[in-house]
């Protein structure tokens, strides 16, 4: 018998083969053995949360009445334009995103029958499948990612999967991964769907994927790391040089800020905290702190300087108080003189010019307003007066006004003295303005001395906590699981 006879006969139109029918019709459910080998595993994408992975899938199933004897051979390999002749099961991927078949140069497929009347079916696919993600962790993350074989149409009653008993799922030798690590350690199990249509077999394998940090760490932490170091140089810069501990501050700033951006464009927009954006924040944060630091150590430096501006205020708020008391005693000193000496007036006002010119002269050289002229002229001739009446001692001590260095000029004749405002305060010393600003300037420069100290003992602080936390303690936690 030729092969093309033995074909006709085993499953052509002669045959009685029906392809629509499953086998065991209105009898027990076909067992379909499964098995998988992966030729190429790759592209897991983070913002999609999916992966690509390149397979050859297996199903092998009894068909009692693809059985034969009449011929020699233990199997025939058949053209894989004949599974269009046979029944096969309505397997599809349940996770399935994206798939397609390979036909270069030929359709790649297997068929094979054995005597007994089973069936080998091999396919090759490139399977884009979801895996949901947990990047809390990222990148120091686990991820499980899940392949699930379901039947389409045939509920259990018809139809079971189940996986080969050796070597359920096989991988290339030599197959690595960009970013993870492929464990050896593959789940199997079951994943049978309840619908509302019936209750459907299903079967899944989990692959566990480590990833690998070697990208993160070169192209994020350890940049940001540099950053961070780099905005502790202004602590040992002059405070007096502005311009280039603002342009150092605010170039790291920015520089993080794009840092930062860049780590999360790879990454989906989940609403929880990873921990790169952890690292991101605090390495921001620290920055900033750097560039703040900067601005108190100037707003303390620049202190003494608000202080002698307002010590310079008080004393200008005195002499006035001052002018104007001493302007009032000077108008009733000089009432009093027209009262008592009426004939004297001509003389006086003689007098009157002479201290005019001199007041003139000496409210220039003083920077004095309109008000101090006008004391200053009246307590010249009530002065000049009272000092013709009295003797050479008395007079030497009336031009020591206190708003104009002639403070004792109201003195009367019997040796009483007008009451007057306290004079003005002097200016401080030259030592005493020297001594308040280098007592400002040394307070800021204790600043810098600290922050040269705490910035770098704080994060690495913080470096040990975060480590720790993330290496060794979620690690474990993740593997127990």
């Amino acid at each position: 018998m030729s092969p093309s006879d033995f074909l006709d006969k085993l499953m052509g139109r002669t045959s009685g083969y029906d392809a629509r029918i499953r086998p065991n019709f209105k009898g027990p459910p076909v067992n379909v053995t499964c098995n998988i080998f992966i030729n190429s595993f790759g592209s897991v994408t983070e913002t999609t949360m999916d992966y690509r992975v390149n397979i050859f899938l297996r199903q092998q199933w009894n068909d009692p009445r693809l059985a034969y004897s009449e011929y020699p051979d233990d199997s025939l390999d058949l053209d894989p334009s004949m599974l269009d002749s046979i029944w096969k099961p309505d397997l599809f991927f349940a996770n399935e995103k994206g798939a397609n078949f390979h036909d270069v140069t030929t359709d790649n497929k297997l068929l094979r029958i054995f005597k007994n009347g089973n069936v080998l079916y091999s396919i090759r696919l490139t399977l884009i499948l979801s895996c949901p993600m947990d990047l809390k962790n990222f990148p120091m993350d686990v991820q499980t990612c899940a392949m699930q074989l379901e039947s389409f149409g045939y509920t259990m009653n018809d139809l079971i999967f189940e996986w080969l008993n050796i070597g359920p799922v096989q991988v290339a030798d030599g197959l690595t991964l960009p970013q993870f690590i492929l464990k050896d350690e593959k789940e199997l199990g079951y994943c049978t769907k309840h619908y509302n249509t019936g209750k459907f077999t299903c079967i899944e394998v989990k692959f566990h994927l480590e990833r690998q940090m070697g990208y993160y760490l070169i192209q994020m932490y350890i940049p940001s790391l540099l950053i961070v170091i780099l905005s502790w140089v202004s602590f040992w810069i002059n405070m007096d040089a502005a311009p280039a501990r603002v342009a150092l501050g605010i170039t790291t700033v920015l520089t993080m800020t794009t840092q930062s951006s860049g780590s999360r464009a790879s990454l989906p927009k989940v609403s929880y905290v990873k921990a790169i954006d952890i690292w991101m924040a605090v390495c921001l944060l620290f920055v900033f702190a750097a560039l703040l630091e900067y601005a108190g150590v100037n707003f303390v430096s620049r202190q003494q300087k608000e202080f002698l501006r307002l010590r310079r205020r008080q004393r200008r708020q005195n002499k006035a108080v001052v002018i104007g008391n001493e302007g009032i005693q000077s108008v009733r000193c000089m009432n009093g003189l027209r009262d008592k000496e009426p004939s004297t007036y001509g003389t006086l006002k003689q007098i009157y010019n002479a201290g005019s010119r001199a007041c003139s002269v000496h409210l220039w050289v003083k920077n004095m307003n309109v008000l101090s002229l006008f004391c200053c002229l009246i307590h010249t001739v009530c002065c000049s007066f009272i000092a013709f009446q009295e003797d050479d001692v008395v007079r030497e001590s009336r031009f020591n006004f206190s708003g104009y260095g002639m403070g004792h000029c109201l003195q009367v004749k019997d040796g009483t003295a007008v009451k007057t405002a306290p004079p003005n305060p002097a200016p401080p010393p030259l030592r005493d303005t020297e001594t308040i600003r280098k007592k400002f300037v040394d307070r800021a420069k204790r600043i810098d001395t600290i922050s040269r100290a705490a910035f770098p003992l704080a994060f690495l602080i913080f470096n040990i906590f975060y480590w720790i936390t993330y290496k060794i303690i979620r690690h474990e936690d993740i593997h127990k699981e």
